[in-house]
């Protein structure tokens, strides 16, 4: 056919089904377009017909809305819809004004991080089509509706996958997008949503995250965020200014004040449009950046451009969809050390405490995630504390969906000693106690045993655990099962004066009777631990120690190598409680005991240098001023620990000479006459290396402690870090 031949176009539009939106007050409205080209005599030369859809929003319709004129107006206003299918319009707009609110409801809790869906303004009156994709690019060189319409028919091609490799290969349709975006994203919140939305899509696969990368989209999304929140705040602050006018000049008889209220209503109504279009407009930006942090390169660039603080400033917003994503995107980043310690620096807490607890049970389920996660932090554990999270979590507990993170968080605050009296002013002790007594025979959840035992270390919350018949249970369920664990709350529980350490009078038998028989030794530890700690005036522990036969157990067990070591403190411990009592003390004397404890009390300056590096600084001091003492009374112990600490002191230093080569070319090895100046395994047996320095160590080889206090200092050390002696 030639150009010349087609003289006119004739359009046909056919009505087809109509029915409700699924999820939206809406019609939707399925129509047939056809299109012939009809010749100079107007014959049909060439036809094609598109099957199309038309939403008609019905944002006015309500539970008082006149049914009969809504439907009149809509057949009236949309030629797609015959006047003869009133009635049927009538029945749909009576079904959507009548449909129930909570199918809508649950669908919106059940929206995931992941699940962007589309926002207001994606609807088109036709059905793009990747063939006709340059002349949707030729629109985004018009003016910004344009630009718009190009975009959101592109977005509906990107957002089906099959068209996504055919969209990478049009390098003029992607750059032609990323350059609108750069410079017209100011000019237009839809323009830049649709756009993003369409590089979001990509970025749903990994494979096309270089192709992003590429066009720099991901550091533009970061500028337009920070950009709208501060236009966020500048909305705050106006409306705030506007508000405060009108209560000070509120006055119903005053005209001037009804006009300000009518502004007032009027900005409120234009901010809450703003807000509603920026919102999408931050989802989609957002999520295009979590998609992008799956490369830790990535996310590191993030975190350099401020990412933590812009997500937890938007945490004051109020949709739960924006929330759910903000805080899975902060739980992903709080992984990481210098993430954690960016959300320590401002108010993240004290923000995601009026999260907790929230009728969302996606965006509450994130929220505690990322508090479980914070909670590994001691100075963020205070702020939760004081952010009141402590009696919120616990009202958690009660929510099975909820209640294994509730309690992973309230396990890690119980840790510190300065909250453990807190939980005594809620109803948690009284919920876990149920927990613990619900659970049967089958096993307790670690996180549960490990929770009460922190908690039992309080004297306040061990009392109320005691309360009614509190302990005769817990000593059922421990003895019946050889539970270690709850063996441990229970000892934790002993260690209180007061009321509550009486009531373990009545089961000093059972305690006593699994000393003797072959019990797991952890279970065993915990029983003599809880008898240790039952220092009570009217206890006969003489009885008790003929009765069940404890005396040779004990004394078998002090013997070195006989058992673990923690067994055998634990009989040492019991062995000091028993024998505060006198004729205990006498017994025990007469058996032979003491002779033990002096054998193991020899054994401890070994075991002391052995912990004299420890990791734990507490411990290392206590080593330290104990061997001290020793080495003043101990001449042998004292040239040990001497060269314990000097060994410890010149490590780096002794290693070196001792694993050196002797050779000939070094001669600060050797001495005057040829012979090696130090042998290998010698050192120690330099006597100058100890006693020779300038007269700071007398030549008895007695120091005291300030000598090696001062040289960890650094004050005795030279130039090179080595003792004066050797530079």
């Amino acid at each position: 056919m030639q150009a010349d031949d087609a003289r006119y176009l004739k359009r046909k539009y056919k009505g087809g089904s109509l029915d409700v939106h699924p999820t939206e007050k809406a019609l939707v409205v399925q129509y047939e377009v056809e299109a012939t080209i009809l010749g100079e005599m107007g014959d049909p030369m060439l036809g094609e017909r598109k099957e199309c859809q038309k939403i008609i929003r019905l944002k006015s319709l309500n539970s008082n809305t006149d049914i009969a004129s809504l439907a009149r107006k809509v057949v009236e206003e949309c030629r797609l819809i015959s006047p003869s299918r009133l009635p049927e319009v009538e029945q749909l707009l009576f079904y959507l004004q009548n449909r129930k609110k909570s199918a809508e409801k649950k669908e919106k809790k059940q929206i995931k991080p992941r699940d962007l869906t589309p926002f207001e303004g994606m609807e088109l009156d036709e059905e793009a089509n990747i063939n006709s994709i340059d002349d949707y690019v030729e629109l985004l060189y018009e003016d910004i509706p344009e630009k718009i319409r190009g975009a959101t028919l592109i977005l509906h091609l990107a957002r089906n996958p099959d068209n996504l490799e055919e969209l990478l290969q049009n390098e003029t349709a992607l750059g032609a997008l990323a350059r609108v975006l750069r410079e017209d994203w100011k000019q237009s919140v839809d323009l830049a949503t649709t756009i993003i939305y369409v590089f979001f899509c990509f970025s749903s696969f990994s494979q096309f995250h270089g192709l992003i990368t590429h066009y720099k989209i991901g550091v533009l999304c970061m500028s337009i965020i920070e950009h709208e929140l501060k236009r966020y705040d500048l909305w705050q602050d106006e409306l705030l200014k506007k508000k405060k006018v009108l209560d000070f000049l509120k006055r119903d008889d005053d005209p001037d004040n009804q006009n300000l209220k009518k502004e007032y209503e009027k900005a409120l109504k234009k901010y809450h449009g703003l807000l509603t279009k920026q919102e999408q407009l931050l989802r989609v930006a957002l999520y295009l950046l979590l998609n992008l942090s799956e490369d830790t390169r990535t996310e590191l660039k993030m975190r350099n451009k401020n990412i933590v603080h812009l997500l937890v400033k938007t945490l004051d917003r109020d949709s739960e969809e924006l929330l759910v994503l903000v805080v899975s995107f902060l739980k992903k980043l709080s992984i990481f050390l210098e993430n954690k310690n960016d959300m320590a620096e401002i108010d993240t807490v004290e923000k995601l405490a009026k999260l907790v607890p929230c009728e969302h049970e996606d965006l509450l389920n994130v929220t505690l995630r990322l508090l479980l996660n914070l909670s590994f932090d001691t100075g963020l554990r205070s702020k939760m504390v004081q952010a009141d999270l402590l009696p919120k979590l616990t009202s958690l507990l009660g929510d099975e969906a909820q209640r294994q993170i509730a309690m992973c968080i309230l396990y890690h605050i119980s840790m510190d000693d300065r909250f453990k009296s807190m939980f005594a002013y809620t109803d948690c002790i009284p919920q876990v106690m149920k927990m613990l007594f619900d659970c049967g025979d089958e096993r307790i959840d670690a996180e549960l045993i490990s929770f009460c035992i922190n908690l039992a270390a309080n004297k306040r919350n061990a009392h109320i655990m005691c309360e009614g018949n509190g302990l005769k249970m817990l000593m059922k369920r421990a003895l019946k099962h050889k539970d270690p664990l709850m063996m441990k709350m229970i000892r934790n529980i002993s260690q209180h004066d007061g009321p509550s350490k009486n009531l373990f009078i009545d089961y000093v038998g059972d305690l006593a009777a699994q000393i003797g028989l072959k019990e797991e030794e952890e279970f065993v530890i915990e029983c003599l631990g809880t008898l240790s700690n039952l220092t009570i005036p009217d206890l006969d522990w003489e009885l008790v120690l003929k009765e069940y036969n404890l005396v040779p157990y004990l004394k078998d067990h002090l013997k070195p190598g006989s058992a673990e070591d923690d067994l055998i403190l634990e009989v040492v411990i019991m062995i000091g409680t028993v024998s505060m009592d006198d004729s205990c003390a006498v017994m025990l004397a007469k058996s032979g005991i003491i002779p033990a404890l002096i054998e193991l009390l020899n054994e401890a300056p070994a075991y002391l240098i052995d912990l004299m590096h420890d990791k734990n600084a507490e411990i290392r001091k206590v080593c330290d001023n104990t061997l001290d003492i020793i080495a003043e009374y101990d001449v042998e112990w004292g040239k040990k620990i001497q060269s314990e600490k000097f060994r410890w002191h010149n490590s780096q230093w002794l290693e070196m000479v001792e694993n050196r080569q002797m050779d000939e070319a070094e001669p600060f090895m050797y001495g005057d006459d040829g012979e090696p100046y130090l042998q290998n395994g010698d050192i120690l047996e330099r006597s100058d290396l100890f006693y020779s320095a300038d007269g700071i160590i007398p030549v008895d080889g007695a120091i005291s402690p300030e000598f090696f206090t001062d040289f960890q200092n650094g004050d005795l050390l030279g130039p090179q870090g080595f003792p004066g002696r050797y530079i």
